[in-house]
């Protein structure tokens, strides 16, 4: 009996037709007792593994296997490591360790600055036939005419510019500059701070007509200026992330998993973001997946650093926020987590897929997470779309 449902589109090469086609691999043992929905493999342009430099929060092996885990194949691994991904041998000691570690595809990206310090542009020409793109993720490039320099490389090379946007006098608070940082005398991160840098990107972008991608989105006014230059035609797209979905402001709690960079901002700016996928500013959903020790996360909102895990859970909070919920339609999760990225970023589906169990719920508990890190704001909440198998390359990833 077939007991698959598909996700469309799906085109997946050799897909299966049914369960007793997956009989071979042998952990699967449960296909006769209920219907899974497969799923193309998700592909997220913003992840930090973390090695080299920082292994003792994540490295290629943890952090790919917490990807497969939450149905992605793909990953594109951001370049604040140490050392920093900007000329070719700092960046053959990440690819070496991807190729010796990483159980699904891993592209990196390079930076824009060396040592993403803003001052003297990285090796983009010796890199680039080996990343996905450049980008000084972690920092914005304060200097417009190094941005602008940048740009006209970028463009030569055929590569995007993916800009963390943070003006960096307008940094210092821990979230958002809301009604919870005022209730809580917490130090504010204003919406400017992100938007005011990539109106600054934008007038370049018309100027130079580079390929420009725009991380992690959280400010409604972020969405506005996407939106205005999307129609003046020009080579810009955006991510932004479940959390910035799903939570607001008025869901933190003193707790380091509430903290991450940019900031939990407004209701308003939630609703922004998810107007924004429904017209198509906003074009994919990316996880900025961002693990730290447990002790780095120990600190409060205050003290703790910037950044949460969200790999295992980015596929089911989707679903059961957005999509039992009626807001989207799960074609559209699909093409937002696994066409929309790959067609951007030039990044190929082969026989990758994933099977997931949409009518079951489960309680977030991240002490069972593959990756390394367990902050996140799901920890204790009720998710719909239970992970049952990855294939990558064919190959069940275990």
């Amino acid at each position: 009996m077939d007991r698959i449902q598909y996700a469309t589109p799906v085109n997946i090469p050799n897909q299966p037709k049914n369960a007793s086609e997956l009989s071979s691999f042998s952990d699967l043992r449960a296909f006769d007792k209920t219907e899974y929905t497969v799923i193309p493999g998700f592909c997220d342009v913003h992840v930090h593994f973390r090695e080299p430099g920082f292994c003792c929060k994540e490295d290629i092996a943890s952090g790919s296997l917490a990807a497969a885990r939450g149905g992605f194949t793909a990953v594109c691994t951001m370049p604040n490591l140490n050392p920093v991904p900007d000329s070719t041998k700092h960046l053959k000691i990440q690819t070496d360790a991807i190729a010796q570690k990483a159980c699904i595809a891993v592209y990196p990206y390079g930076a824009i600055t060396v040592g993403e310090l803003g001052n003297t542009l990285a090796d983009l020409e010796g890199m680039a036939p080996n990343v996905v793109a450049f980008s000084d993720d972690g920092r914005g490039v304060q200097s417009d005419e190094m941005m602008r320099q940048a740009m006209i490389r970028a463009k030569a090379l055929g590569k995007i510019i993916a800009a963390h946007t943070e003006v960096d006098a307008l940094k210092g608070g821990c979230i958002h500059q809301g009604d919870y940082a005022k209730a809580h005398q917490h130090t504010g991160i204003p919406s400017a701070c992100e938007y005011l840098q990539i109106q600054r990107d934008l007038k370049l972008v018309a100027e130079i007509g580079c390929a420009y991608h725009v991380c992690h989105v959280s400010a409604k006014e972020s969405v506005a200026l996407i939106r205005e230059a999307k129609r003046a035609g020009l080579n810009v797209t955006c991510e932004t992330a479940p959390h910035y979905l799903i939570f607001d402001d008025s869901h933190l709690q003193e707790d380091g998993r509430w903290k991450m960079n940019p900031p939990l901002r407004a209701a308003a700016d939630r609703e922004a973001l998810i107007e924004g996928i429904l017209d198509g500013t906003v074009d994919m959903i990316a996880t900025d997946h961002a693990p730290h020790t447990a002790e780095e996360k120990s600190r409060g909102l205050q003290g703790s650093l910037f950044g949460i895990v969200g790999l295992e859970t980015a596929f089911p909070a989707m679903y059961t926020h957005l999509v039992r919920t009626g807001i989207l339609t799960l074609e559209k999760v699909v093409d937002l987590m696994a066409y929309a990225p790959r067609k951007r970023f030039n990044i190929p589906l082969g026989n990758d897929w994933s099977l997931w169990d949409l009518n079951t719920s489960y309680t977030v508990n991240p002490e069972v997470f593959a990756t390394k890190g367990r902050a996140t704001p799901f920890a204790g909440t009720e998710l719909y779309g239970t992970h049952v198998a990855t294939v990558f390359g064919g190959n069940l990833i275990k």
